[in-house]
């Protein structure tokens, strides 16, 4: 899940509605209540955040070293205007990117993922077998072949392999895939996804990758 914080209702609306098309879950806040959402949330909630994009209006609200008190996501500020001034400020300030609007969708995507494979020293995809799994928005490869997926398919193998050698809930999986705020969508629509992927992967490795335990959620294995 991406946490935007800005003051502008367009601004955050916006942003989550091209994620949602990426098939990314989103989350928005002004300044003010994402302050107290952050110091409050529960640790579970905030593992789902993938990372925090602050926009301009809230630079000077939005403190990022609050924020790295309780999450090691990426945190980047999206400026509206070139400024030297502004952008050395809010390095100083903790952020990890500092972004010029306007940006493709796709290239914070990438941006973070970079953050992430520097932070945790890994390369930009992840291998189990013969499956190869990139964090970038791009389908898997089974042999070098590319497995075309639905974009919420690809999300949660994404979010499996980023989870390596730890076994993730289905609750854990439905918030960093649709969002912990979203109460359109029922939890259980995780199984049937899992299902499907765990089908196509069954079919193309000629076994299970996804191995699932009752109660206690699902991991990938070589």
């Amino acid at each position: 899940m991406i946490v935007i914080v800005d003051e502008r209702e367009l601004v955050k609306d916006g942003y989550q509605s091209l994620f949602d098309r990426e098939g990314v879950a989103s989350a928005g806040f002004g300044p003010s209540e994402f302050e107290e959402w952050v110091s409050s949330v529960a640790e579970d909630d905030l593992k789902a955040v993938r990372a925090f994009l602050i926009g301009e209006a809230s630079s000077e609200i939005v403190s990022p070293r609050n924020i790295r008190e309780r999450s090691t996501a990426p945190v980047i500020a999206l400026l509206e205007q070139q400024s030297l001034e502004q952008t050395l400020k809010l390095f100083e300030s903790g952020v990890d990117d500092v972004v010029r609007k306007p940006v493709h969708i796709r290239e914070i995507l990438a941006r973070i993922t970079a953050i992430s494979r520097r932070f945790q020293d890994e390369k930009p995809y992840s291998e189990f077998g013969p499956l190869r799994i990139f964090m970038d928005g791009r389908d898997p490869e089974i042999d070098g072949d590319p497995l075309p997926l639905p974009r919420r398919e690809r999300r949660i193998l994404e979010y499996l392999a980023s989870n390596a050698g730890r076994r993730v809930t289905k609750s854990q999986v439905f918030g960093a895939i649709y969002g912990i705020f979203d109460e359109d969508v029922e939890e259980n629509v995780v199984e049937s996804h899992i299902s499907k992927l765990r089908k196509k992967l069954r079919e193309r490795l000629g076994y299970d990758p996804i191995d699932s335990k009752r109660f206690l959620g699902y991991r990938l294995v070589a």
